[in-house]
């Protein structure tokens, strides 16, 4: 029988004793919605009210302890003025000052001629020391004098009162029925999840990462994770779908007539796309690409395999220019029996009727656009394959409903050029079977890197003119500053106009304002060679090839992280001219600065680049964006915890050979994971 104590765990805010109304709706505004939640507002660090001070010794702005006497009140009858409690010890004076506070309170906590222990930051006025509004008052001294948790309070909420709430939570909490078996908790210390969560809120204990407490706790957040996402999988994959019967007979005819041969990683990922679709299993598979690593033409293959067996595929992309670009490279390796068409949002509405009508009828094969492929209105009458590019932002919530629109003959494959690190790739897409390609076309020459100062700005120019004077093309990146998408936006601006002096009629300017025809055009422009440079903010990262842009200047480069450079850097080199980054810098680097940069130097593997990237950064925001579908752990931290990762993926693998009961696990996926993924799991 499961045991349902944790419901306490998940109860309203209002059951708490000293959560009125006020501390409820503070608490509420920080999205601190049950008890569990609360728990989970760790201490960053303790006041040792432990020991108190003679009041000679204490220091100002520091929390202290002190045993004082009161012995003479000041009331004053004029408005806003602070009643004064004038106090001694055997080495001074002090003044205890409290604001909007009613006289017989302050009489009844601070009698006259009556030792008092008082606890506060001390302060100073008119050379006399004073505690203003006292966080502790008591006569006995044994409630005061101990160490007490400070926490990331909300304004309105003392830090007296926000420890009684948590050591409330504590003494009531439920002993939970335990979910690991004897062999994992050995790993540690056969410390239970109630003796752990009380362990992490003792004062001792704060910032003790590598306890056994700590680890356990945490080891239960990545756990809980990767259960959703074992789940999911295996729910997918009861979905029994139609074969899609096909030999690779026009595969090979459509690789024979490249100009290039594929890497192993690609052959590799392409048959574990294939053995999904001729799979009475649904697939449901990223496809985690390096930057240039050629995933389109295995995507691509992918599709026309499906048409080959009697279904339709939708290709969708998140810009036009980039649907339209995988447009033409089908129309250029497909038979022209196949029939391809794109739906684009400057379709008119008589050309979008008829492709609606034609998808519905089943004489489209592939169509490719935006998101608009999949409005409502859109019916295939035998959609057997969906494709989507650069979508990384999905989150798992996003990918089910996905995979639930296409029906269960319909299979899903993403596809991602975002590399990431091994544990972020189990934690983000952990719902999805995995195929990666880190291999690079052997025809392609590697990235040079160099690093300048502003101040060379001259030679950069001269650069520039050789490269034009050549034929090639240049982006140059201004930063995006989050804090400031204006500074963002005038610098870009700034750049262009200072560039258009230089080169006439040879440069244009793309920015987050730009408005989003403009923008296809602007992009247009630059792919036919129109224009020489292109003045941009970070919107060209990702996606669209421009074969003849073989330089990449980016401004101001310690704004970014080591990915999203190399991200950048992935921009240019896609033809097999030699290809050039320049990372502009103000001023000379950092050590921290130059470390980074020799990474970026050293090596052209995205994966790589992330991996060191989480350990310089952190794992919060490594990508350079934030991510919708990122789940952010309360403890867990895939740079210091590693091995609880590995461990977690370990146990998973084991529990879905041996078909493990998901039952013992109810309480644990309850507590960490209540997202609607999981209702109908739990």
């Amino acid at each position: 029988m499961v045991n349902n104590t944790y419901n306490y765990l998940l109860s309203d805010l209002k059951n708490l004793k000293g959560v009125g109304v006020k501390t409820y709706n503070i608490l509420k505004r920080k999205k601190i919605n049950n008890i569990f939640d609360l728990l989970w507002r760790l201490p960053k660090s303790y006041t040792d009210r432990s020991k108190s001070t003679k009041i000679k010794d204490l220091k100002i702005g520091e929390e202290q302890t002190v045993i004082l006497t009161p012995f003479k009140y000041n009331f004053p009858r004029i408005r806003n003025l602070p009643n004064r409690i004038y106090c001694k010890d055997d080495t001074g004076e002090l003044d205890c000052i409290f604001f909007n506070s009613y006289e017989g309170y302050i009489k009844k906590i601070l009698p006259l001629n009556k030792e008092v222990t008082v606890s506060g930051k001390v302060g100073i006025f008119k050379n006399k020391y004073q505690i203003t509004n006292p966080k502790y008052v008591s006569e006995d001294s044994t409630l005061i004098k101990d160490k007490h948790n400070k926490y990331s309070l909300t304004e309105g909420i003392s830090e007296k009162v926000y420890n009684k709430i948590i050591n409330q939570i504590l003494t009531n909490l439920p002993i939970l029925e335990e979910w690991h078996d004897s062999q994992l908790l050995k790993k540690f210390d056969n410390i239970s999840w109630n003796k752990a969560i009380i362990e992490l809120h003792k004062p001792d204990n704060v910032g003790k990462y590598n306890s056994n407490f700590y680890r356990r706790l945490a080891y239960d957040e990545i756990l809980s994770t990767f259960l959703v996402h074992s789940e999911i999988r295996k729910n997918i994959k009861k979905i029994k779908k139609q074969k899609k019967i096909f030999n690779n007979s026009y595969q090979k005819k459509i690789l024979d007539n490249l100009n290039f041969k594929l890497t192993n990683d690609q052959e590799k990922t392409l048959n574990e796309i294939n053995n999904d679709l001729q799979s009475n299993q649904k697939m449901f598979r990223l496809l985690q690409g390096d930057v240039g690593s050629g995933k389109t033409i295995v995507a691509l293959c992918a599709a026309a395999n499906t048409v080959k067996s009697g279904f339709q595929v939708a290709v969708m992309a998140p810009t036009e220019i980039l649907a339209r670009q995988h447009y033409n490279l089908a129309k250029e390796i497909f038979d022209k029996n196949l029939n391809l068409e794109i739906l684009s949002s400057k379709s008119e509405y008589k050309e979008k009727k008829i492709i609606r009508e034609k998808l519905e009828n089943n004489q489209i094969d592939v169509i490719f656009g935006t998101h608009a492929i999949f409005q409502k209105k859109i019916i295939f009458k035998k959609l057997g394959l969906i494709i989507i590019d650069e979508q990384h932002k999905f989150g798992v919530n996003q990918r089910k409903k996905l995979s639930d629109k296409g029906g269960d003959n319909c299979d899903v494959l993403l596809m991602s050029a975002t590399p990431i690190p091994r544990t972020l790739t189990m934690t983000i897409y952990g719902d999805m079977d995995l195929s990666i390609i880190k291999e690079k076309p052997k025809s392609r020459k590697e990235v040079k890197t160099y690093s300048k100062l502003e101040s060379k700005i001259d030679e950069i120019l001269k650069f520039i003119e050789k490269e034009i004077n050549n034929n090639n093309q240049i982006f140059w990146v201004c930063p995006l500053i989050e804090e400031s998408k204006k500074l963002d936006h005038t610098s870009a601006v700034q750049k262009f106009e200072f560039l258009k002096k230089k080169f006439p009629n040879k440069v244009a300017l793309l920015h987050g304002k730009t408005d989003p025809e403009e923008k296809e055009m602007i992009l247009k422009d630059f792919l036919n060679q129109k224009t020489k440079i292109l003045v941009s903010t970070t919107i060209i990262e990702v996606g669209i090839d421009f074969p003849n842009a073989n330089v990449i200047i980016i401004e101001n480069a310690n704004k970014f992280g080591l990915s999203q450079l190399h991200q950048l850097r992935g921009r240019v080199g896609r033809g097999e001219k030699q290809s050039t980054c320049i990372l502009l810098f103000k001023s000379s680097l950092t050590e921290n600065a130059k470390k980074r940069l020799n990474i970026l130097k050293s090596s052209t593997d995205g994966f790589v680049i992330s991996e060191e990237d989480m350990k310089l950064r952190g794992f919060g925001d490594i990508l350079g964006f934030k991510q919708s579908g990122i789940k952010i752990f309360k403890l867990a931290d895939p740079v210091h915890n590693e091995d609880l990762f590995k461990l977690a993926e370990t146990e998973i693998k084991e529990m879905e050979k041996s078909n493990t009961s998901l039952n013992k696990y109810r309480t644990l996926m309850k507590l960490y994971d209540q997202a609607d993924v999981i209702n109908d799991i739990v």
